[in-house]
């Protein structure tokens, strides 16, 4: 009877105890809502905190991109004025006088695109080319046989053309994202004379060049042919048949690239110094001692009807001297609408660079 008394009392203890074990307290709904509302309090702030930092960074991004994108531009179109031996101003041909003569590119004939108000000349320039291993020293060897033949080195003339240009497609590679202005880019053209054969006695001199040369040397078709009745471009009058028609860059072998896109669309942009040319030249003249306006040495997207000053370049013809500035938008890689802004005006980065050519006609 006590055994049996026993296990009873044992086996209810046990049972107790598995009970109490088992019991658990759960949160109520008002105790999940409470912490909810706590939670969205407290993290709400830090993902828009985290959210703008990202932005800003991803404006700094850009911005220093474009900076760098303007300062690379500026050290390769001062490394290619260095060759320059003639610059082309803004002296147009309309106010040639027996005094003044036309030098800039409005006077340049057979030049395109010159009624295109989306395509404008900034910076035109000869230079001279320098083409290495190219002229045989031995009569009947071609220029493609350098390579096992002594050769000289010698120069070439090229005209070299730096383009503005205005995007209208909203749907190019050229205008992303899309919508909105299109940003502008800068577009380098070449055309390349050819080779003259120094031993040719064919005495048509527009026939007396290598046929047989590679693509680097060979004679660009936009080149003015010249013949014993059409004669062609001669650097002494750098106006005059300057290429062969308004097709010319339209040739397949004419060189083009793109230099350097997002440059700043906005019209008019932050204000330009009315003499910037004048002052930053320092103030050239005329050989008769007359100061040289700003119209003639300034050269800008005119052809709008209100210049951007986005890219612009002042020039010297008579000094070969030449000073570009280009001015980007980096807001305009993020978003299709980047006006320019006072107080953004450090995403829009402006680069110079001045540069007098070493060379001179005739030299």
């Amino acid at each position: 009877m006590k055994t049996l008394l026993r296990l009873l009392l044992k086996t209810q203890h046990q049972r107790n105890r598995s009970g109490q074990a088992k019991t658990e307290k759960g949160m109520t709904l008002v105790e999940l809502l409470v912490g909810a509302i706590m939670a969205f309090i407290i993290i709400t702030p830090m993902l828009g905190f985290v959210v703008d930092m990202l932005n800003t960074d991803r404006r700094e991004q850009v911005k220093s991109n474009t900076e760098q994108d303007l300062q690379a531009a500026v050290d390769f179109i001062a490394q290619d004025l260095s060759q320059a031996i003639y610059i082309y101003d803004n002296n147009p041909a309309t106010t040639s006088t027996p005094t003044t003569t036309p030098t800039g590119i409005p006077a340049i004939r057979n030049f395109i695109p010159t009624t295109d108000p989306n395509q404008t000349p900034i910076l035109v320039f000869w230079k001279r080319q320098l083409l290495k291993n190219s002229i045989p020293l031995t009569a009947g060897i071609q220029p493609n046989d350098c390579n096992t033949n002594a050769c000289n080195d010698t120069y070439v003339l090229s005209l070299v053309a730096y383009y503005q240009i205005k995007e209208t497609n909203s749907n190019s590679i050229w205008c992303q994202p899309s919508g909105g202005t299109c940003p502008t880019r800068i577009v380098r053209y070449q055309i390349q004379d050819g080779l003259r054969d120094p031993n040719s006695t064919n005495p048509d001199p527009s026939q007396r060049y290598f046929t047989d040369v590679s693509d680097g040397q060979k004679r660009s078709s936009a080149f003015y042919i010249g013949s014993s009745t059409l004669p062609g471009f001669d650097i002494s009058k750098p106006t005059e048949n300057v290429t062969n028609g308004a097709a010319s860059f339209a040739n397949p072998d004419v060189r083009s690239e793109v230099l350097l896109n997002y440059i700043d669309h906005n019209s008019p942009g932050p204000a330009v110094t009315g003499n910037e040319c004048t002052t930053a030249l320092g103030t050239p003249t005329t050989q008769t001692g007359i100061t040289i306006p700003e119209t003639t040495l300034k050269i800008t997207d005119s052809s709008s009807p209100t210049p951007t000053n986005s890219f612009y370049a002042c020039v010297d013809t008579a000094r070969n001297l030449a000073r570009v500035t280009i001015r980007g938008n980096s807001l305009r890689r993020l978003q299709a609408d980047a006006n320019y802004n006072p107080n953004s005006s450090a995403f829009f980065p402006t680069a110079s660079v001045q540069v007098q050519g070493r060379g001179a006609r005739g030299q």
